[in-house]
């Protein structure tokens, strides 16, 4: 299975520290067992203002990822969104230990202070499938042909308050209190996990990112930017680049995966980048073919 997958981080233009921390794990890394084709990706942001963000974050996506290595359940041969999928079950319970980790550690280690926390999102691509544990507000996007079809909800104060209706979607966007968690791993002894199957076809992207983009960027910003296309890594630098312009409040940590993109996208991608020199190497070819054909014309004439 052919997958695009880029991956960035940027410390942002206010904070000192970059707590947010990612991984990206293939098929061929050693001793993950549960995919055999697809890629394991994950994002944290610790949080802020509390001790240890960046270690707990760290640690989240580690012990995420070494769950991966346990010899997986047996998959269900119809799975679907309803009865949930043994990867979803595997992701879930990663996440909890993950959870039951860090809130050990705190209660070991953190006597006085704010516990250290992070939020933590984790996915696993398949070739038809998309199965998505979050809990936080980092966020997850589908998107195809363009437009955003879905994405993982915030587990945020202001996203609450939309969901009560005390709050309008305009009003949480530029609330000051937009970076408030309301569910998180490591500050509590449980935690509740939310679970996504997406399907997918050919072409479509995800993108996996920490609030440090949503608040600075609007969904709207974030299609026109995939709308523009390009290779993954293009995509992930425009992005950052956007969420930097518009301020760079926080850490900003993207990662975009575009499914078995067809070869024409890679043609496409590459005259982008290389469109100067491409068109320059086709003058110099004209310029050198006319050359050739009038000496060789030239001197057939007799001049």
């Amino acid at each position: 299975m052919r997958i695009d997958i880029a991956a960035q981080t940027d410390v942002g233009r206010r904070k000192q520290n970059n707590e947010d921390f990612f991984g990206v794990f293939r098929e061929d890394t050693p001793g993950l067992k549960l995919f055999q084709e697809g890629a394991l990706l994950v994002v944290a942001d610790g949080l802020g203002g509390h001790i240890g963000g960046e270690i707990a974050s760290k640690l989240a996506v580690s012990i995420l990822r070494d769950k991966l290595k346990e010899q997986p359940p047996t998959l269900p041969e119809n799975d679907d969104e309803s009865n949930k999928s043994g990867i979803i079950t595997v992701l879930s319970e990663g996440i909890r230990q993950a959870n039951e980790g860090i809130h050990r550690t705190n209660m070991d280690l953190i006597k006085r202070g704010r516990p250290m926390g992070t939020t933590l999102l984790g996915v696993i691509v398949e070739r038809k499938k998309v199965h998505i544990a979050n809990v936080g507000d980092s966020r997850c996007y589908h998107i195809r042909d363009g437009d955003i079809i879905t994405k993982t909800e915030d587990h945020s104060w202001v996203d609450e308050q939309v969901k009560l209706g005390l709050m309008s979607r305009s009003e949480a966007e530029s609330d000051a209190r937009r970076n408030l968690v309301t569910r998180c791993i490591g500050t509590d002894p449980e935690v509740s996990v939310d679970t996504y199957v997406w399907h997918v076809v050919p072409g479509d992207l995800l993108l996996l990112c920490t609030d440090g983009l949503v608040n600075m960027v609007k969904d709207a910003d974030i299609r026109d930017v995939f709308r523009k296309r390009g290779a993954s890594a293009e995509i992930a630098t425009r992005l950052v680049n956007r969420a930097n312009e518009n301020g760079g409040r926080d850490n900003i940590t993207v990662i975009v995966a575009h499914i078995s993109p067809t070869l024409g996208h890679f043609i496409s991608a590459f005259f982008r980048k290389h469109w100067k020199r491409i068109v320059k190497l086709i003058l110099l070819l004209v310029f050198g073919t006319a050359c050739f054909a009038a000496g060789y014309f030239g001197r057939g004439l007799g001049l």
